[in-house]
């Protein structure tokens, strides 16, 4: 499966070492291969088996996020027609870089040896790292990618102090001798604090309070397709490897259930609430990501198969709902800058069918039904429910209604605000119209209809402890 987004990233450096920079052609090879991945990660969904003296697993698990992943950058590389924001002559690189990283992150899920999860998971944050760095307005993409270098280097450093003490505790490194080993010593301090520091690397990528404050600036500097894939596609890599982790808890461990519950309440308070003052679309995406981060603390601190499911599920919505919004901020602001909110005046006007997956997206950000975004956030208060956590609950309906106000605002520009100054029509492709109209289908038809989805999530989470 990993074969091939290596491939593509192979053939990304060779078009870049042996030929002339070809943005045309570039985007067109990057789009076949993308594509080829993602169908052969759908058929290859159901193989299962260990590799490199079981350093490596092939699960329904692993493979079901690898699924997601190749999705993800399948949906990515087509709205990098024009890559906006980075210099054509680097539109190369920024494809190569952006396989290097789904290439990681599917090494990433199916990891259960603690160095194979280090080595993945510096790969595809360096990827990042660099992304961010080729804007080409350079006063934006300094800031913003020395604060995501800095904090994800200290994020890196508290976890590998973690795996020490982990270590150090237990001796092991391989997933299943440390469940065996683990069981019943949670409560040890050096034990629980050790797994709790560990998980702080995978909290830098899911951006959960406090290692969220390279989010708004990494958003608001990276190119937008680039931004795209930091909020959607690496959010998904960042589930799998926490449900793996997580599980290593056996549903024991209150001292690390505690922590992980301080942090779902912050982050989803803080997010929301930051999220207010944004006039910045991409700041309020990424405050929005701090906040739904705490709604997925809140699923896998249950440790129970059913909160597993529901932060998978939540995964899929989370990847279909972000890359919904930044579909149409990067058409919105074709010329790559950052789209502020009253830039969406006249937008139903402009070209109806952006404006209507916009409200959809943002329908799925605040959990109103029918939509993918509903059925997620259900799953996962009822999983809390069932574990007895009833005040976290009610703390995270609190903030879903605070959440609305945000995306009604901007509902609000795009719908019923006039543009102080005549805007031209929208000007939507073939391809993005079938993209735009997919995002559609997919929020409102799993939304109606969540059985499949959830019965696969279901059957996937039966592989973990």
């Amino acid at each position: 499966m990993e074969r091939l987004p290596a491939t593509e990233a192979a053939a990304v450096f060779l078009t870049l070492a042996c030929l002339k920079p070809d943005p045309a052609r570039g985007y067109v090879l990057a789009m076949t291969l993308a594509a080829v991945t993602l169908v052969t990660a759908i058929t290859c969904a159901t193989m299962h088996g260990d590799l490199f003296g079981g350093v490596y697993r092939v699960d329904l698990f692993s493979q079901t996020f690898k699924a997601l992943l190749a999705m993800g950058f399948f949906l990515v590389v087509v709205l990098c027609d024009d890559f906006g924001g980075i210099a054509p002559t680097h539109h190369a690189e920024a494809t190569f870089l952006l396989s290097v990283c789904t290439l990681s992150m599917m090494v990433l899920a199916s990891a259960v040896h603690l160095l194979a999860i280090i080595l993945a998971l510096e790969l595809s944050s360096y990827s990042l790292y660099l992304l961010v760095f080729m804007r080409s307005d350079r006063r934006l993409e300094m800031t913003a990618g020395l604060r995501y270098f800095l904090v994800g280097a200290s994020a890196s450093a508290i976890m590998l102090f973690g795996l020490a003490l982990i270590y150090g505790a237990t001796g092991a490194m391989h997933v299943d001798q440390l469940i065996v080993m683990l069981a019943g010593r949670l409560d040890q301090p050096m034990v629980a604090g050790g797994l709790l520091l560990t998980l702080a690397g995978f909290f830098f990528k899911l951006a959960v309070f406090p290692f969220h404050f390279w989010a708004p600036d990494a958003y608001e500097g990276a190119p937008n397709p680039v931004a795209a894939f930091i909020a959607a596609v690496s959010k998904v890599a960042a589930i799998a490897i926490l449900l793996r982790l997580v599980s290593l808890a056996g549903g024991g461990g209150d001292m690390l259930a505690r922590g992980m519950m301080a942090m779902a309440v912050v982050s989803m308070t803080v997010g929301n609430l930051a999220a207010i003052a944004q006039k910045d679309f991409k700041r309020l995406i990424a405050f929005s990501s701090v906040a739904h981060a705490g709604y997925l603390l809140l699923a896998m601190l249950c440790m129970t198969p059913a909160g597993y499911a529901a932060a998978m599920f939540y995964g899929a919505a989370v990847l279909v709902m972000k890359f919904t919004c930044f579909m149409v901020m990067i058409r919105v602001a074709a010329d790559g800058r950052n789209l502020q909110i009253s830039e969406l005046a006249g937008l139903h006007r402009r070209e109806p069918l952006l404006a209507l997956a916009l409200m959809l997206a943002l329908f799925v950000l605040g959990g109103i039904p029918p939509t993918i975004g509903f059925s997620g956030k259900l799953f996962i208060f009822v999983a809390a429910m069932q574990k007895g956590y009833l005040l976290l609950v009610i703390i995270a309906m609190a903030n879903v209604v605070i959440s609305l106000y945000y995306y009604l605002m901007v509902l609000k520009a795009a719908y019923l605000d006039e543009p102080v100054d005549p805007v031209p029509a929208i000007d939507l492709s073939l391809t993005h119209r079938l993209l735009a109209t997919s995002m559609i289908v997919l929020i409102i038809g799993i939304g109606f209809y969540p059985a499949p989805l959830l019965d696969w999530v279901q059957a996937a989470v039966q592989g973990l402890p």
